[in-house]
């Protein structure tokens, strides 16, 4: 279902959408299963099927991870108050970016026609990046510099936001050897490298705004042996 839905919703952005999906959408409500995937294989937007552990799936299903970590720490963020309602909606419109990462990411380079990789091409410009490093550098100014490792803490959004953070790292780890192959964009891997730093930002930026203080690592010190007594010799 969720490649159904996934390719409905790509073909809904790119302004493709066929009869029989318009229908399926528009026609009261589909069944959640369509047990399309019952063999083991889903299908990309270009229409090829693949099996389900090919790393094309494994980088759109950590995408998906990713989204809704984001979600998740954007709801912690709305329960936090005013002091961090500036970063609502930048998440949500990051949230909205990585809908269109999937795309990208579901279209193979490669081997997609050249109308499909037009509609599915991501930040040909680098706009999306610029805006996550204006972002960064606007709350790095309030922020104290940072001297020392620190823990993921902070208060639930400060915390959520460092998971959101490290789901990032795994998402671009699972893209760049896609890109390197020239079947993701470049551009896709950049963001996802650029979007972690933010999401760091965040959680520290978070933390402050909540009053709470940040974890610092320190070296846990290694337990001392207790010294026995030597056995004396019979």
């Amino acid at each position: 279902m969720f490649s159904n839905a996934f390719r409905s919703t790509v073909q809904l952005r790119a302004g493709v959408c066929s009869f029989s999906t318009t229908r399926l959408l528009l026609a009261g409500r589909p069944k959640i299963y369509t047990k399309t995937g019952d063999k083991g294989t889903s299908a990309l937007f270009t229409g090829e099927r693949r099996p389900k552990d090919d790393v094309v799936f494994d980088a759109l299903g950590t995408n998906d991870e990713l989204s809704s970590s984001i979600g998740l720490a954007r709801e912690f963020c709305l329960d936090q108050g005013d002091s961090v309602q500036g970063i609502v909606g930048q998440l949500e419109q990051i949230q909205c970016l990585l809908q269109d990462v999937g795309s990208n990411i579901a279209t193979p380079r490669d081997s997609a026609t050249a109308p499909r990789l037009a509609r599915t091409e991501f930040d040909a410009d680098g706009q999306h990046v610029e805006d996550l490093e204006t972002w960064i550098d606007s709350m790095d100014q309030e922020l104290p510099p940072l001297t020392s490792f620190i823990l993921p803490s902070g208060g639930k959004a400060a915390a959520a936001l460092h998971v959101a953070r490290s789901v990032s790292r795994r998402t671009e780890r699972m893209v760049v050897p896609l890109a390197q192959e020239q079947r993701v964009d470049r551009s896709v891997a950049i963001y996802l490298n650029r979007l972690s730093d933010y999401l760091f930002t965040c959680g520290r930026y978070a933390a402050m705004k909540a009053g709470r203080q940040e974890v610092v690592y320190k070296k846990p010190r290694a337990p001392r042996v207790k010294k026995t007594s030597p056995v004396p010799e019979e």
